[in-house]
């Protein structure tokens, strides 16, 4: 009889803590959640109303009633958030390495060659000549062209002119002006190369450059160049010739039937 009253007295005293425990649970379970704690922080102290629940917890007797209603945590315990990570969530890329320029054809030919003599840019200088405002003096032992200004200047460019036994002087008028003109080799340099195209239409690759000047009937010419490193040299068969950006200058200065003295 005893032991079956103590059975009794046992069930109830647990159906009692049950029923408890479940009439509690629910004031427990929507208690606030846990403030998060960084690792870097002291946890903060708990309200009363987290006391209180942490309290009626610990009245559940413990053991399986505990791990029912219980969230799984020790008391007093706290959340541990890994360290806040102050990078930009998409940092800055290094930047790639540009890649080097390509040198075109032509200047990489340019790169070959000796550079241009800064004695031959075009420059004001004086000038003591005869020769009127608006005339073209050529000096071919010195390779300086002259445009006239009158007044005792002279606008000076360097030029290139004609080989060994392709100089000549005299007095020519130009008789003609063309922007980016075609070349056609005269018969003469054909015969002495055979290589040339026989015509060849005018742009940055053509002989005669980005402008020409015609003197009178002759198969002579003022012209621009593709081989600037030539001028100050003897070079041609004839022509006088000129850097393209000095070509495009004069040809801006100078009128058709200007004087052209060549000495």
């Amino acid at each position: 009889m005893f032991k079956k009253l103590s059975l009794a007295l046992l069930a109830g005293v647990s159906l009692a803590g049950l029923q408890q425990a479940f009439a509690r649970e629910p004031q427990a379970r929507f208690v606030t959640e846990p403030t998060v704690v960084y690792a870097d922080q002291y946890a903060p102290q708990p309200s009363a109303e987290q006391r209180l629940a942490y309290a009626e917890r610990s009245n559940m007797g413990g053991g399986f009633i505990e791990l029912l209603f219980g969230d799984n945590q020790q008391q007093g315990s706290r959340y541990q958030q890994q360290p806040y990570d102050q990078r930009p969530l998409y940092a800055p890329q290094p930047q790639a390495a540009e890649p080097q320029q390509i040198m075109p054809e032509q200047d990489a030919s340019e790169a070959a060659h000796p550079a241009f003599d800064p004695k031959f840019e075009r420059q004001l200088v004086d000038y003591q000549g005869k020769e009127a405002a608006g005339t073209i003096v050529i000096d071919t032992s010195s390779k300086f062209l002259y445009l006239v200004q009158g007044e005792g200047k002279a606008m000076r460019y360097g030029v290139g002119v004609g080989k060994p036994g392709f100089l000549w002087a005299g007095v020519k008028t130009i008789t003609a002006k063309k922007e980016w003109p075609d070349w056609t080799p005269p018969a003469e340099m054909l015969r002495r190369r055979p290589d040339l195209p026989r015509h060849m239409e005018g742009g940055p690759q053509n002989p005669l450059g980005a402008r020409a000047m015609y003197l009178g009937s002759s198969l002579y010419r003022i012209h621009g160049s593709n081989e600037p490193w030539t001028i100050g040299t003897n070079v041609s068969s004839g022509c006088i010739r000129m850097r393209n950006q000095d070509v495009i200058d004069l040809y801006g200065r100078v009128h058709v039937g200007a004087r052209v003295v060549v000495i």
